[in-house]
């Protein structure tokens, strides 16, 4: 295993178990030094080192999130007159923005935070799309609403990629926006000053990094995406680049009829690749596919929500056998688990191939391991941060799970992430660390009853105000 010298102001710990290279290693000796990241892993027992009561395993990334969504979960699932579909979902969501505050924004935020994190998302990309009052205006601090973002973060603890979307047309072409999408809007202008405050705000702190997203190609023009490309190099040529692409059938169709390419091939071809996250990629031709595996841009995948939307399958199996990068994201974070993302990805491709074990087809190697530790891989570097591994160098972002849990009690050392992903509703995340602090002790978050109460209040208060 390997072993560093660490620093003498360094936080000695000694977990029961680790997951170490893709293996559970028992009694490591875990190092974290005080700007929070790991100095050093070993397998000598410490004497002093506060010890870990179970499996610590790298935090998984969320590497799509919208957060306000999360207030709105459940009121979109009635039926209409006719067959309801993403589109249809849109307008509920376009109703519930007119009446939300820079406040609620935080206190959602905030809340959902603590939800992913007692889930075991240690760190979250937000694609942070609302930018303007109910009107269409600017807040006075025109980063009014990026700013409580950055706040609801500060107050959970969570690792954070902050990515404001660019969103400027409502359709392929540059088409005018329509009054539901006023509060997204920004020129191009606005945008660079937006992201060069952002630039400032999120500066000098080790747990939070800057990447920016042009919503989508209906959204953003060939042009304006060129500019944001441009942009970045002035900004920072290295920051992540998020933007949707082939989520639903009609955008594809629309796609073609505008321009005669698809979506994910025109990315493609505009140099979409290593840097990148391609949220969704829900219909891919073959050809597609394989360009996108080969590119080295992680496809962002959200089981949970392109099943509520009704959006369809991603093609896991053939992606992962192409050499594809994945990872996964809450969305419309009508669930906050990371494992039930991650078993949607397997449960779909099996209802598909009425087959099992799909998504890993080397004999007898582990769907759960294969699943957890591609997610964190592609996820770490979709968010672009030192993260997804118990090593020198990385962020010591840990969740430990319990292994006293009905989930993955008596489970020997190999079997273990698949008992975590399969088994069982009841989350085994028993302590969460981010950055060299715990902010989740015995399933508990340390600000849990302050930032639950000011969520309580907020959805009581928009409840009287929806339809």
């Amino acid at each position: 295993m390997p072993s560093s010298v660490e620093s003498p102001a360094a936080v000695a710990y000694r977990a029961d178990a680790a997951l170490i290279d893709g293996r559970v290693i028992a009694d490591v000796a875990i190092s974290v030094g005080p700007d929070g990241d790991i100095v050093a892993v070993g397998d000598a027992p410490r004497s002093g080192a506060e010890r870990i009561r179970g499996l610590a395993i790298p935090g998984l990334p969320n590497l799509h999130s919208h957060a306000f969504q999360r207030a709105m979960a459940g009121l979109a699932e009635r039926a209409g007159p006719e067959g309801d579909s993403f589109w249809s979902w849109r307008e509920v969501m376009y109703r519930f923005l007119a009446v939300l505050t820079p406040e609620d924004v935080e206190a959602v935020a905030a809340q959902l935070y603590v939800e992913c994190l007692k889930n075991g998302y240690t760190s979250l990309g937000e694609f942070h799309y609302l930018h303007n009052d109910p009107a269409g205006r600017p807040y006075q601090d025109p980063a009014e609403l990026s700013r409580r973002i950055l706040a609801a973060a500060e107050a959970s603890g969570i690792g954070l990629t902050l990515l404001p979307c660019l969103y400027q047309s409502s359709q392929f072409g540059g088409s005018a926006p329509t009054p539901g999408q006023r509060r997204f809007v920004l020129d191009d202008d606005a945008f660079a000053r937006l992201c060069g405050d952002l630039v400032a705000a999120t500066a000098g702190n080790r747990n939070w990094r800057l990447g920016l997203a042009p919503h989508s190609l209906r959204a953003v023009t060939e042009d304006a995406l060129g500019r944001a490309l441009e942009l970045r190099e002035t900004l920072d040529p290295t920051m992540p680049v998020h933007i949707h692409a082939a989520e639903q059938v009609k955008e594809v169709e629309d796609s073609i009829a505008f321009s005669g390419r698809r979506p994910v091939d025109w990315l493609l071809d505009a140099g979409a690749g290593e840097g990148w996250c391609l949220v969704h990629c829900t219909h891919l031709l073959s050809d597609e596919r394989a360009r996108l595996a080969r590119s080295g841009a992680v496809a962002g995948l959200c089981p949970t929500t392109e099943a509520n939307l009704g959006d369809g399958f991603f093609q896991t199996p053939e992606f992962l056998a192409e050499g594809g990068r994945f990872g996964v994201g809450s969305d419309s974070n009508v669930s906050t688990s990371p494992v039930e993302e991650l078993r949607w990805l397997e449960y779909a491709s099996r209802l598909k191939r009425r087959a099992r074990n799909v998504v890993e087809t080397r004999e007898g190697a582990s769907v759960g391991a294969s699943l957890v530790e591609r997610a964190l891989a592609g996820g770490a570097q979709a968010v672009g941060r030192a993260i997804g591994a118990i090593e020198r160098g990385r962020r010591a972002d840990l969740v430990v799970l319990d292994l006293d849990h009905s989930a993955l009690l008596g489970r020997p050392p190999e079997r273990l992430l698949d008992a975590f992903v399969f088994n069982g509703n009841t989350t085994p995340v028993r302590d969460v660390m981010v950055g060299g602090r715990f902010l989740v002790r015995d399933r508990r978050h340390v600000d849990e009853e302050r930032i639950g109460a000011h969520f309580r209040r907020t959805v009581l208060r928009l409840a009287g105000h929806l339809p």
